[in-house]
C-alpha cells in the first residue's frame, strides 16, 4: 500500500505546492493521474518516488518512508520521467550496469518487450529517436518487476501502433502485487487501461475513483439534445454540439470518456463526487 498523509510542499517560501494532501494507492490496481499544467502531478510523482521530500506530513511506500530512501525500498520502484537521457551505450550495457539493482529482473521479459517494440539492440541508445529511447525504458522497467511503476507521460512520442502496443504490454504487466501510476495529458491513451482515476488540483487530490464505479453511475453522451437538464451532472460545447456527463438510470455499465469526466471533474468536483457517492 502506498499512503500519503497531510503532506505539504513547496519550492517557494509561502506558496505551497501541495496542502495537507492525503493519498491512498492500492496494489492491483494501474492509476491514472491527471491535473492540470503546473498542478503538481511530477512533483507528486517524485514525491512517492522518494526524490522530493515533503516539508511536513508523511509518504508511506509499502512501509518504508519514501524519503528515506531505503535499498528495499528503491528495488521495488522504478520511475519513468517524462525528460531522461540516455547513455551512447548498446542496450546490452544497459541491462549490464543497472539490471543488478533489481532483484527481481527478468531478462526473458525485456528481450520479449523489446522485441514487441521492435527495439533495434544493435544501435547505441544515444542514437535512437524519442519513441525508440521511451519503448526501450518502459521495457527495462517492465522486466524490473518492481512493485511500483511510475510513468510520467509515457505515451508522449510513441507513434499509434506503439500507443496500442504500449497499452497491451501494460495491462498484460500488471498482477495484485503491483501499483502502477500513470500520469498523462494524453487521457484518451488511457482509455481501456486505467482502473482508477486520480484528479489533482490545487495542492489536493479531489477525486479518486474507481472506472468500474464510474461506469456503472455516469454516461457520457456527446449529443445532449433532449436530455432532461435535471439528469445532467456536466455538459460542454463540443463540435457543435452539446456533450456532458449525465446520470446512468440504465443499471449497465458505459464507456468512459475520460476527458469529459476530467473536464466536469475541474469545473465542480463535488457534483461529480456526489453523484457517485449517493
Amino acid at each position: 500500500m502506498i499512503t500519503l498523509q497531510d503532506v505539504q510542499f513547496s519550492y517557494k517560501k509561502n506558496k505551497p505546492l501541495f496542502d495537507h494532501l492525503n493519498l491512498t494507492l492500492q496494489p492491483g490496481f494501474i492509476y491514472g493521474l491527471l491535473g492540470k499544467n503546473g498542478a503538481g502531478k511530477t512533483s507528486l510523482l517524485k514525491h512517492i518516488a522518494g526524490l522530493l521530500y515533503p516539508d511536513a506530513g508523511v509518504c508511506n511506500i509499502f512501509g518504508y518512508e519514501a524519503q528515506a530512501r531505503n535499498p528495499e525500498m528503491l528495488q521495488d520502484i522504478f520511475l519513468v520521467p517524462e525528460e531522461f537521457a540516455l547513455p551512447g551505450v548498446l542496450p546490452a550495457s544497459y541491462v549490464k550496469l543497472h539490471a543488478p539493482f533489481y532483484s527481481k529482473f527478468n531478462y526473458e521479459q525485456l528481450n520479449r518487450y523489446l522485441a514487441e517494440f521492435d527495439i533495434p539492440t544493435d544501435t547505441k541508445l544515444a542514437n535512437m529517436s524519442y519513441g525508440q529511447k521511451k519503448k526501450f525504458l518502459i521495457s527495462f522497467a517492465l522486466a524490473t518487476n518492481a512493485r511500483l511503476l511510475i510513468l510520467d507521460e509515457p505515451t508522449n512520442g510513441l507513434d499509434i501502433p506503439s500507443k496500442s502496443q504500449f497499452r497491451k504490454i501494460m495491462a498484460s504487466a500488471l498482477d495484485e502485487e503491483k501499483v502502477v501510476i500513470i500520469s498523462t495529458h494524453q487521457v484518451r491513451d488511457l482509455e481501456n487501461l486505467i482502473d482508477n482515476v486520480v484528479v489533482l488540483e490545487k495542492g489536493h487530490i479531489i477525486f479518486n475513483r474507481n472506472i468500474a464505479e464510474i461506469s456503472e453511475r455516469m454516461a457520457f453522451e456527446h449529443n445532449l439534445r433532449g436530455v432532461d437538464e435535471t439528469e445532467i451532472l456536466y455538459a460542454e460545447d463540443m463540435q457543435g454540439r452539446r456533450a456532458g456527463i449525465v446520470k446512468n438510470q440504465s443499471g449497465l455499465e458505459t464507456r468512459v470518456d475520460l476527458e469529459l469526466l476530467f473536464n466536469g471533474i475541474v469545473k465542480d468536483a463535488a457534483v461529480i463526487n456526489n453523484h457517485l457517492t449517493y
